[in-house]
């Protein structure tokens, strides 16, 4: 299960190409060698062929797996320490050592001009159990299906630590209770003591800027605070389009929340059926 932090299997998927390593502006970097002291680095494991199936709907997709360098080098301390106490049965604890982003490709690169690219938080109650509390479910489905209309097609760049706006499931739980209670999305943030959105997008403007080399994209998001940070990591050529979808009853005090905290949203938008 943990072969990726292995040294010879290492070896073995760079021989491949299919182990590649960046640096913070996307630029390919050596592998093989130790980055610089505080020098952020991120490793891409891929592409590799992911045939998906959503609401009856088949995709095909490359699937390219990335983690910052500085992790992957924690874990694989880690696992040493482990090998030499014989604890094999302690090594699920790797898993929770590092977040392991994704990049979905679909369509062709080489033939992008102005692709739609989708900047995607992870979301376990939307996602995967399909929660009406929020959009997360169906913004994710309706991105893989617009972006695969379009000629040439785009990305997806699922980001798997920014859980509850980067809070966590466990802290998620909690402000659900407190907005049950009467609280707005953010408010239920506040009285955690916890920032409004904590996501860090650093790792994904370092992904666009590798799989998209400069090219001008179209960012699907209704929060211009997201294309804001990005801007801001040296990502260029950035253009916002709306991405308004699974709109219902259950979320629809949320949608208002996120429309009063500055997400670009209508009031028809949220009033949808």
């Amino acid at each position: 299960m943990f072969t990726y932090i292995d040294p010879g299997v290492r070896q073995r998927l760079i021989e491949m190409e299919k182990l590649v390593r960046i640096d913070a502006d996307g630029v390919l970097t050596e592998p093989r060698l130790a980055p610089e002291p505080g020098a952020r680095a991120i490793s891409i494991l891929g592409p590799i062929p992911l045939p998906l199936e959503l609401q009856g709907k088949q995709y095909d997709v490359d699937w390219y797996a990335s983690v910052r360098h500085t992790e992957l080098s924690k874990a694989t301390e880690l696992a040493d320490k482990l090998r030499e106490s014989d604890g094999q049965q302690s090594f699920a604890i790797l898993a929770d050592s590092m977040a392991v982003n994704s990049v979905l490709i679909i369509g062709d690169p080489a033939q992008w001009e102005n692709p739609l690219v989708r900047v995607h938080s992870s979301c376990l109650t939307g996602d995967v159990f399909g929660s009406g509390r929020c959009e997360c479910g169906p913004q994710f489905t309706a991105a893989l299906e617009r972006i695969s209309a379009e000629p040439g097609g785009g990305m997806i760049v699922y980001m798997s630590g920014h859980e509850g706006r980067g809070i966590g499931l466990w802290a998620k739980a909690a402000t659900y209770v407190l907005q049950d209670a009467g609280e707005n999305t953010y408010q239920a943030n506040r009285s955690l003591g916890l920032p409004d959105d904590s996501r860090d997008f650093s790792d994904a403007a370092s992904l666009i800027k590798y799989f998209l080399g400069g090219k001008p994209f179209r960012l699907m998001t209704n929060n211009p605070k997201k294309v804001d940070d990005l801007v801001h990591m040296g990502v260029a050529n950035v253009t916002r389009v709306k991405h308004v979808c699974g709109v219902g009853e259950a979320n629809r005090r949320y949608l208002k929340a996120k429309r009063d905290w500055g997400h670009k949203l209508d009031d028809e938008d949220i009033d949808r059926n």
